[in-house]
């Protein structure tokens, strides 16, 4: 069943001075089934970035329809958008998005904070989560007392608390270190097994070789997708390398 419909994404900017317009997607769809775990990729400039903010419904689509489990997101009212992505969407960031003022536990009860939830519930959702991914021990630090692999950890605990239909990953591995990385590709593929629906964008040939499905973005649209299947995670790096260098030099790609 697919959980996320995209259906003829176009996205057109018109800039501040001389009203040129800019068409930063074209003619985009696809579909993400429950359970899956996909990657987006692309040159910088491809639309991948813009496709995954109008996703997490940050942006609105000029033409088309993103529907999550059946309901057209971009027919949400913009006062009710806040609640629908704090019910829906976990999101996971490159820089982490953690307030420093907050403790690690307060960051990661933030959303179902904002949702009215108890302390008791908030508590309970959050001990099984922060056991899995091992940061029980550091819940009472702080984000600058932790290192980036930490601090990642926490971000995506924060996006599992409020029990989302989809995680939008946004570059997950780019401010950490390779360890750390692989720690959190790690994670991200355990978390994928128990059921978890992931969406991410990134440039790392390495995170989007643990994806079970590679989306490649040129110009605006989807150019090309594999599947892993049964290949392991470095038959799926060469397929993904040889893919992108098709997209770089400009061929065509092989059917």
């Amino acid at each position: 069943m697919a959980i996320l419909e995209v259906n003829n994404i176009k996205k057109v900017y018109t800039t501040r001075f001389g009203g040129n317009q800019v068409q930063a997607l074209s003619d985009v769809s696809f579909s993400v089934e429950k359970g899956e775990y996909v990657a987006i990729m692309g040159e910088s400039g491809s639309g991948k970035t813009t496709l995954l903010n109008i996703l997490a419904s940050l942006d609105r689509a000029t033409a088309g329809q993103v529907l999550l489990n059946g309901k057209n997101v971009s027919a949400i009212r913009e006062g009710e958008l806040s609640a629908f992505r704090r019910q829906n969407l976990g999101f996971v960031f490159q820089d982490f998005n953690l307030l420093d003022t907050f403790s690690l536990q307060d960051n990661i009860f933030l959303p179902l904070v904002l949702a009215g939830k108890s302390y008791n519930e908030m508590r309970s959702r959050l001990m099984p989560i922060a056991e899995k991914l091992s940061i029980n021990e550091i819940l009472s630090k702080y984000p600058y007392e932790v290192s980036g692999g930490q601090k990642q950890r926490a971000a995506v605990a924060r996006a599992l608390i409020t029990n989302p239909q989809l995680i939008l990953a946004d570059e997950p591995t780019g401010a950490l270190d390779s360890k750390a990385a692989e720690g959190l590709l790690s994670m991200f593929q355990t978390i994928n097994e128990e059921g978890q629906t992931i969406l991410m964008v990134t440039h790392s040939i390495k995170a989007a070789s643990c994806a079970k499905r590679v989306l490649f973005i040129k110009d605006g649209q989807v150019f090309h997708q594999i599947y892993k299947g049964s290949s392991s995670n470095e038959e799926m790096y060469q397929k993904i390398s040889d893919t992108l260098t098709v997209i770089t030099t400009g061929g065509e790609r092989n059917e």
